[in-house]
This record gives structure tokens, sequence and C-alpha cells, in this order.
């Protein structure tokens, strides 16, 4: 049985294993992601903790195929370059991350596999997750940001300029504050991020009439409904719903045969699931009406999963 190590590099921390041909993790393991100091840094950091786990595999007699990243940005996954990325990881954007790997792990360039982190976290849950068997899954995340990917037939969608996958940024009918479109992260404004990510539950509390020092994030927010306070619950209510809206509107276009949702708000139970996949089945066109909406299984595992997917399975490739 051949091997792969899956690493899941994210702007906090990067996280790594070894994955099996059934998709199972082993020997897992996590180091902060040097966000700060550089992308010579990050790397250096990343082929330390790589290189561990090829050692540890070959003691255990493993066959190791190669090494497949989920990371933070946009991926050209042709090059392995990274294309472009938020000021989260400082210098990230024009890395050779596949490159820059092999050459610091002695391997071939080709050995090295690289797409963005959704992605990869949307392939692991197609592989070995909730849609797993499935011929086509649409699996959409909320929480520090809202993200997205469609894999189809095994293959994570990744658009001609490796940019496929950003759903939260198309226009909500509720990222809007008295007439006024809520700005986006991006620079835009009037996006589904704007109003359904974990940061934007918070903004739209205070917006509400929401005390900043009841509300220090967006847990403390949750607390407070789960306390029955009504502005919290409006305001965890109004992101939800617009989720749920943004996700059955995507059923709709790419009419995928289930719905994957994940991410910290996904994980927050059912004051935020329930208005949110109502939401989304009020959205979905009639024929759409029974398609299944599932919580993703894979937790964290989830991208290193689908990194160790990469090298184990067909190569990606863009539009």
């Amino acid at each position: 049985m051949q091997y792969a190590i899956g690493v899941d590099l994210g702007g906090t921390k990067t996280a790594a294993g070894v994955v099996s041909a059934a998709g199972e993790v082993l020997f897992p393991a996590t180091i902060p992601t040097l966000n700060l100091a550089g992308s010579d840094a990050i790397l250096d950091a990343t082929a330390g903790l790589v290189s561990s786990l090829m050692g540890r595999a070959r003691a255990e007699g493993l066959d190791v195929a190669g090494v497949g990243v989920g990371s933070a940005g946009v991926i050209d996954a042709a090059r392995g370059v990274v294309v472009s990325a938020t000021d989260a990881i400082l210098g990230w954007a024009g890395t050779a991350l596949t490159a820059g790997l092999a050459a610091r792990l002695g391997l071939p360039p080709s050995s090295i596999l690289a797409v963005n982190d959704v992605h990869a976290h949307a392939l692991g849950e197609s592989w070995a997750g909730a849609a797993a068997g499935t011929a086509s899954s649409l699996l959409v995340a909320f929480g520090t940001g809202v993200g997205g990917s469609l894999v189809l037939a095994g293959q994570p969608l990744l658009g001609h300029r490796f940019v496929g996958g950003h759903v939260g940024h198309f226009a909500s009918p509720y990222a809007f504050d008295g007439g006024t479109p809520v700005p986006c992260v991006c620079g835009g404004s009037g996006h589904v991020e704007s109003i359904a990510s974990g940061p934007a539950v918070r903004e739209t509390y205070l917006r509400l009439g929401g005390r900043e020092e009841d509300a220090a994030d967006t847990r403390a927010v949750f607390a407070l409904a789960g306390a029955g306070e009504t502005t919290a619950i409006r305001a965890i209510k109004l992101g939800a719903s617009a989720a749920g809206q943004a996700v059955g509107g995507l059923a709709n276009v790419l009419d995928p045969e289930v719905v994957v949702v994940t991410g910290g708000l996904a994980d927050a139970g059912e004051p935020w699931w329930q208005p949110m996949e109502h939401a989304l089945r009020a959205e979905l066109l009639p024929a759409l009406g029974g398609i299944p909406v599932l919580h993703a299984k894979l937790g964290n595992a989830a991208a290193m999963v689908g990194a160790g997917r990469l090298i184990l399975g067909p190569a990606p490739h863009g539009s």
C-alpha cells in the first residue's frame, strides 16, 4: 500500500500526517505557522515537519509516494505557486511552494502537489468523509471566512485562473445595513462573507445594538444567544440565513449530488444549523428539494486527507 504526506498549511497552524490509501491519517502533528516571518521561514518549518513524518513512515516500513499540500491563498496547482494571499501570512503571495519544499526535502518537484486549503478540505470529504462514494459534492465552509469547492468525479474544480471556490464573494441580499452594503474584507461590499462569516456574526450583533463589552468575539455572541439574549439570537439567525440562501443558490447553479457544510459556524450546533438549512431549502429549485445537506465528518483532518489524495489519486488541474 502506498502512502502520502498530507499537509494543511493555514494562517495560524500547519498540520500534517501520513495519509493511507484508505484515507486514514497516521502520526498527525501540528506546528505554528510562522505567518509573520516570511515565506522562507514557513517553508523551512514545513519541510522540517514533513521530513520528520517521512522518517517515521520509513521506520514503520511505509512507502511514501509524495507530499500533498492544502495551503491558504490562491494556488496555481499547475506550477505549485501561491498566486495571491491575504495578510494572514505575510509575504506568502508569489511563493514557489512546491519547488521550495522539493528543494528543502531533496525530492523531485513532481512528487509534491498543492491546491488551496478549502479545495483540499472538500477533496478529503469527497474521498473519505461525508460525501464519500458520491459523483459530485459541493462543500462550503463558514468560519473566519467563507470558501467552497465543487468536487466532480474526484477532482476539485479549481477554475481557469485557480480562483474557483471564492463563494464568499458574490452578492447577498442580507448584506445590507439600512440600505448600505456591508463592506467585505476583499475590498468589495454586500458579499456573502460580509454577513455570513464568523466575524460578521459579531459585527451584525453590534450593528443590531449589542454592546461591544458583552461580545469580545463570535463565541461570546453564541454564549449570549444560549442564555436567551434576543439581539444575539437575531444576529446568528441573520448570518445563518444568509449562509443558507447562498448555498442554496449555488446548489441551483451546480446541481451537486450532495451538499456538505463545514467550518466553525457549522460546528456551533442547531442555533446556526437550523436557520441555515431552512434558508437553504427555501432557496432551492423544486427539482433539488431532496438534496442531502450533510455536516462534514472529518473535522480538522479533512484538508490533510484531501492533500494526501492529491498524491494518491488523479493529479489536480485547472479548468
